[in-house]
């Protein structure tokens, strides 16, 4: 499937979400009990009534995960183009905001604009069909915004929905077991591991205490440039060095 797609056609994304409000507390009431609910079936204890603490733990832990109790502050996208010399690079770009209905109308103009080819044209992603995609989906409904072509896939069939390549799911080859993270892949098949300051677990805490959105979007475009040299590595094609690399924030600052 990855060799489906000639890589200058494919547009590389990752998204970074938060819960939709700083804590429990200032969820909306409506809200409150709903996640009460949802906590007590995620932790296993639905018969059970769980501490104020308990609750309220879980949701600055879990909630951003969900779409319905969550929301998407940036997505980071990589273009793969050949330069004059026909040497391949990658253009890394965030749309990154607290305005999320602005960031996923940015986000939908570039796909109406450039990937509407579902044919020719394809999205990839790590754990991209279980979680990007599905969340990018929701949090557009639930905003009132209308879907592009390329994420119009509710009730499709596998096949209808190929260009949406999974670089996690190419490599379970079948076997639905477990999660292997871009991490893990990256020590296994020799390529530069998406490390940086800081990890899934701490965005929330950089966005609700630190207010740094961009260094956020500095952490997901890592995550977009390390899914580039997997899919490189999957085509058994040399990885990109630091200078095939181009960052469109470096370039707004020069000018």
């Amino acid at each position: 499937m990855l060799e489906a797609f000639d890589m200058d056609k494919v547009l590389f994304l990752d998204i970074e979400t938060v819960s939709s409000k700083p804590t429990f507390a200032e969820l909306d009431e409506d809200l409150q009990p709903l996640w009460r609910s949802k906590a007590r079936q995620l932790l296993r204890k639905p018969e059970e009534e769980l501490e104020a603490e308990e609750v309220a733990d879980y949701y600055k832990e879990r909630a951003a995960i969900y779409a319905e109790f969550g929301k998407i502050i940036c997505i980071s996208v990589g273009v793969v183009y050949r330069n004059k010399d026909k040497r391949l690079k990658v253009r890394l770009k965030s749309f990154a905001s607290d305005d999320e209905a602005q960031l996923l109308t940015e986000f939908s103009q570039l796909l109406n604009q450039h990937y509407k080819d579902l044919y020719n044209y394809a999205l990839c992603g790590h754990n991209i069909r279980e979680f990007d995609i599905p969340y990018v989906c929701r949090r557009m409904i639930i905003n009132q915004l209308p879907l592009p072509a390329a994420l119009q896939i509710a009730g499709k069939k596998p096949w209808e929905t190929k260009h949406l390549l999974d670089t996690m799911e190419f490599w379970k080859f079948g076997d639905y077991k477990n999660y292997t993270s871009l991490k893990l892949l990256a020590a296994v098949l020799g390529f530069p591991s998406p490390k940086d300051d800081i990890d899934g677990s701490n965005v929330g805490r950089v966005y609700w205490e630190e207010n740094d959105l961009d260094r956020i979007a500095v952490y997901c475009e890592k995550d977009v440039l390390a899914t580039v040299q997997l899919y490189c590595r999957y085509r058994r094609m040399p990885l990109l060095e630091e200078d095939q690399v181009d960052y469109v924030r470096n370039e707004e600052k020069e000018e």
